[in-house]
C-alpha cells in the first residue's frame, strides 16, 4: 500500500478508525495534541525497538508509526493498553493500522525522515548516563534486562505503581513482581532492553525515593525473563493486560487505573527529573512525570504548600471545613487559606513535601461538588496566619492541632493505606452496636447511592462502595471522624479493593 503525505489521502485513513484489527507493524495514533512534534511521536515507539518510518497527518491530529517488526508493534500496543500513553498531558490512542507498511513520499515527508534519522542515531549510540563514555559502555558485557530491587528504610509504602513510574523514565518496563523476603520489600523488574536496565541501575542505585527514606538497592538479576501469572497489586505484566488477578486479589481497580493514568500525565515537579540525566529519547518517552515521587534533586521539605483551584464557590462557606477533611487522607493539613480576591481557590499547607506531592498527584483532576479541581504546587513557602487583631473575614484557619491528623505517629499503619480516590471506602473504628443497615443509611444520606457493603470478620472494619468516585469523596468529607457513639469516631479512607 503506498501512502503519500499529501492532504488528499484522507479517504484512505477512514478505515483505520476501528479500534481492533489484525496486528501490523504500522500503528495508527489518534487524538494527538495540535503542537506535537515528530520526535515526541517517535519517542513513543523507541522503547520497543527500531522505528523505521513515520507519517504525520497534522491537520487530522493523527500519525502513522512503523516499527521494524510486528512483534515490537504488538508489545507496544499491549503495553499502552495497560498504561495510557500521554503526550503534552493529553491521552492519545494507539491501534494497529490496516496498512502493513508505510511507503512515504520522501519529498513531502523529508522533515519527519530527518528527525527519524537523528533520533535513531542517538538511540543507536545508546548514549550512557553522564559520567561514563561510549567506549567504556561498549565493552561492558551484556547484562540481564531484569533488575532486583531491595528497599531499605521503608518509612512510606512503596507500591508497584511507584516503581513503575520511577523506572519507566529509562525505557519500557515490561513486567514487575514484588514480594517480601527476610522482612524486606523487594521487587524484580524487567525492561525491554538490558541497556535500559543498566542505565536505571547506574542512575538510581543508592537513591532515596522519598526524602531521607525508602533507599533503592539495585542489582542485576540472574533471571533474564520474568514469568508473571497474575496482574494485581503484587505483580504485573504490562504486555499482557488480559491476565487474571488470581489469589482472590482484585485486579487494578478501574478507579485506581484511571487515577494512575491521570497521575502519569501530571506535569513534572520542577527539577524532579534532574539530576537524572535522561539517557536518550526513549527514556524521555517513558518519563511519565513521577508526580508523587520525591526524586533526588527535589528537596521534599521545600514545597509544602499547594494551590487548589476551580472549587465550587456555592459552598464557599464550608471550604475551610471540607478541604482539610479530603486532604487529610494524604497528609496532615497544617493551614488552609481561601484567596481573598479569588474565592474559588485556596492554599493548603501540608506537614511535609512528600505529603503535598501525594495529595497533588492523587487529587488533581478529581471531581468535588460537581467541579473538577486543580491541585498544583504553590510558589508560597508557608500559609501566613493573619496578624493579631486583624480581621481576615475568616478566610484562614489553623489545623496544626487538629484531631483529624492521621500521620502524627512515625511508622503509623496509615502510611500503608494511602490510595487514590475510589468508589470503595474503607471504614474502621465501628462500635459493636452499629449494624450494616445503620451504616448504609448514614452513607446514603450524604446524597449518593450505596452499591455494596461488606463487614470484615471482626465487624470493627468494613468496605462500602458508592456508585461513583465523586460520591465517595463527598461521603468521606461528610463522615470521616463522625461520632458513632460509645466514644467511637468513624475513620474513613479510600480502599484499593472492590467488593
Amino acid at each position: 500500500i503506498c501512502l503519500s503525505a499529501n492532504g488528499n489521502d484522507n479517504k484512505k485513513f477512514k478505515s483505520d478508525d476501528k479500534m481492533d484489527g489484525a496486528p501490523s507493524r504500522v500503528l495508527h495514533i489518534r487524538k494527538l495534541p495540535g503542537e506535537v512534534t515528530e520526535t515526541e511521536v517517535i519517542a513513543l515507539g523507541l522503547p520497543f525497538g527500531k522505528v523505521t518510518n513515520i507519517l504525520m497527518l497534522k491537520g487530522k491530529n493523527q500519525a502513522f508509526l512503523e516499527l521494524a517488526t510486528e512483534e515490537a508493534a504488538i508489545t507496544m500496543v499491549n503495553y499502552y493498553s495497560a498504561v495510557t500513553p500521554h503526550l503534552r498531558n493529553q491521552p492519545i490512542y494507539i491501534q494497529y493500522s490496516n496498512h502493513k507498511e508505510l511507503k512515504t513520499d520522501n519529498t513531502l515527508n523529508q522533515r519527519a525522515q530527518a528527525v527519524l534519522q537523528a533520533v535513531t542515531a542517538v538511540q543507536a549510540s545508546n548514549a550512557p548516563i553522564s559520567g561514563t563514555t561510549v567506549s567504556e559502555s561498549a565493552v561492558t558485557p551484556a547484562q540481564s534486562p531484569v533488575l532486583r530491587i531491595i528497599i531499605d528504610n521503608m518509612y512510606y509504602p512503596v507500591t508497584l505503581d511507584v516503581l513503575h513510574q520511577i523506572f519507566s523514565k529509562f525505557g519500557a518496563v515490561l513486567k514487575i513482581i514484588t514480594f517480601t523476603k527476610n522482612n524486606q520489600f523487594q521487587a524484580l523488574l524487567q525492561f525491554g532492553d538490558p541497556v535500559n536496565a543498566q542505565q536505571a541501575k547506574q542512575a538510581l542505585d543508592g537513591q532515596n525515593i522519598y526524602n531521607a527514606c525508602c533507599t533503592l538497592r539495585i542489582d542485576f538479576s540472574k533471571l533474564v525473563n520474568l514469568n508473571v501469572k497474575y496482574n494485581n497489586d503484587k505483580s504485573r505484566d504490562y504486555t499482557r493486560p488480559d491476565l487474571p488477578s488470581g489469589d482472590g486479589q482484585p485486579t487494578l481497580d478501574p478507579a485506581i487505573a484511571a487515577a494512575f493514568a491521570k497521575e502519569t500525565s501530571l506535569l513534572a515537579v520542577p527539577g524532579a527529573l534532574s539530576p537524572l540525566a535522561i539517557p536518550n529519547a526513549a527514556a524521555a518517552a517513558a518519563a511519565a512525570a513521577a508526580g508523587r515521587v520525591g526524586m533526588p534533586g527535589v528537596s521534599a521539605g521545600s514545597n509544602t504548600v499547594l494551590l487548589v483551584s476551580n472549587l465550587n464557590e456555592e459552598v464557599s462557606e464550608t471550604i475551610l471545613l471540607f478541604l482539610p477533611l479530603l486532604f487529610s487522607v494524604y497528609g496532615d493539613v497544617q493551614r488552609v487559606k481561601i484567596l481573598y480576591n479569588k474565592k474559588d481557590s485556596a492554599l493548603i499547607q501540608m506537614a511535609d513535601g512528600n505529603q503535598s506531592q501525594l495529595a497533588m498527584s492523587h487529587l488533581n483532576g478529581q471531581k468535588m461538588y460537581g467541579k473538577i479541581i486543580r491541585v498544583t504546587l504553590s510558589k508560597h513557602q508557608t500559609v501566613q496566619l493573619p496578624r493579631e487583631g486583624l480581621d481576615d473575614q475568616g478566610l484562614t484557619k489553623d489545623f496544626g492541632n487538629s484531631p483529624l491528623h492521621r500521620f502524627k505517629k512515625p511508622g503509623s499503619k496509615n502510611f500503608q493505606n494511602i490510595f487514590p480516590p475510589s468508589a470503595t471506602l474503607h471504614l474502621s473504628n465501628i462500635p459493636p452496636s452499629v449494624a450494616e443497615e445503620d451504616l448504609r443509611t448514614l452513607f446514603a444520606n450524604t446524597g449518593g447511592t450505596v452499591k455494596a457493603f461488606k463487614f470484615f470478620q471482626d465487624h470493627k472494619m468494613a468496605l462500602l462502595q458508592m456508585s461513583t468516585v465523586e460520591e465517595a469523596i463527598q461521603a468521606l468529607i461528610d463522615l470521616h471522624n463522625y461520632n458513632l457513639g460509645e466514644s467511637h469516631h468513624l475513620r474513613v479512607s479510600f480502599s484499593k479493593s472492590t467488593i
